[in-house]
């Protein structure tokens, strides 16, 4: 066998090994998470009056511990729910077992808990069905809130979070007591109580508010009488305000088509006018004196084109030397007219 082979064989059982540990870490995730049991399981169904929020999935309990899964919901006799469940074999059903529907949470996930109620103690047989009478639906916390929605409205979130949650517990029957409930309902109205001046001070600040609003009823009328003259206006010139936006789309699609014929040289007049800056910043000291200079030079040569688009020019003196052809050189040669215009300066 090659190095080759021997190195594939070897890559080929590394991928084998990973893709099996991979599986069976997964596999225990899925089971861990899902609360998966592989135990035998006996099917039992039970007749409810409502089995509102009820799915496929939700826990079925004894003493608040996991022993089985809903299976399927189905109506019966045309105005009640079959619910049916499996529990796991070694959990006991017995014939004077009660099931109900109970809420896991405030969010409104339900769940089946499974009582043993007054009857035989006997083991029920799988298949049975737990009749309508060992049966109870969920509370309808619709109905229940509702009767206390005036209170609700004066309490803060938390509040409304605990009151609700001793509500729940105390119908059901799952903890807390009436005391209680009645104690955290207490507390909560003497809050309220204590905060009498604030609820009043609120009340008078909107009663003026409204007063305010009231006064200005006019002001407010007019506001929204021109706001619908406005929408109307709109409405109205709805077809000239398409067509400007055709325009301007039209516009825009031949100002595209120039900027994209001139590109090359736009780009490359910018490269140059960058040069010319560049020039400009190093020589900027001899640029500023030569704007400094510049007015005095401007005003002198207008002084000698004044007479027209020409110069005319003056010879007031002349001075220098002539040199001859054998070397020899004549200085001071001079030539001063002595004219009057010579001496403006």
């Amino acid at each position: 066998m090659s190095l080759l082979d021997k190195r594939t064989a070897s890559d080929a059982v590394k991928l084998l090994i990973f893709i099996v540990v991979t599986t069976v870490a997964t596999s225990l995730l899925v089971v861990t998470i899902g609360n998966v049991s592989f135990s035998a399981s006996n099917e039992y169904k039970a007749v409810f009056s409502d089995a509102t929020g009820v799915v496929k999935g939700d826990d079925v309990r004894i003493a608040g511990v996991k022993v089985g899964t809903v299976d399927d919901i189905e109506i019966h006799d045309e105005d009640k729910a079959l619910v049916t469940f499996t529990v796991d074999e070694d959990s006991r059903v017995t014939a004077g077992t009660q099931a109900a529907i109970r809420y896991r949470n405030l969010v409104g996930q339900r769940y089946i808990a499974l009582t043993q109620g007054a009857g035989s103690p006997s083991i029920l047989r799988e298949g049975s069905t737990i009749p309508l009478s060992r049966t109870q639906a969920a509370l309808d916390l619709t109905v229940l809130f509702n009767g206390f929605k005036p209170l609700f409205e004066a309490l803060s979130p938390e509040d409304v979070n605990k009151l609700s949650y001793e509500l729940i517990t105390v119908f059901q029957g799952e903890g807390g007591t009436l005391e209680s409930l009645l104690a955290h309902t207490a507390s909560l109205t003497s809050t309220l109580a204590s905060r009498d001046q604030v609820i009043g001070d609120l009340i008078e600040n909107l009663n003026e508010v409204m007063v305010t609003v009231g006064d200005r009823d006019q002001e407010l009328s007019e506001l929204l009488v021109r706001l619908r003259q406005f929408v109307s206006g709109l409405s109205k010139d709805r077809e000239a305000i398409l067509g400007s936006l055709e325009s301007i789309s039209g516009l825009a699609v031949e100002t595209s088509d120039l900027v994209t014929g001139v590109r090359k040289p736009l780009a490359k007049d910018v490269s140059e006018l960058r040069k010319l800056a560049g020039n400009l910043d190093r020589n900027k000291a001899e640029l500023d004196r030569a704007l400094q200079v510049l007015p005095i030079k401007l005003e002198k040569v207008g002084r000698t084109a004044i007479y027209g688009s020409w110069f005319n020019f003056y010879l007031c003196n002349f001075k220098g030397q002539v040199r001859l052809p054998d070397g020899t050189i004549i200085d001071d040669i001079k030539y001063d007219v002595g004219a009057a215009r010579c001496d403006l300066g």
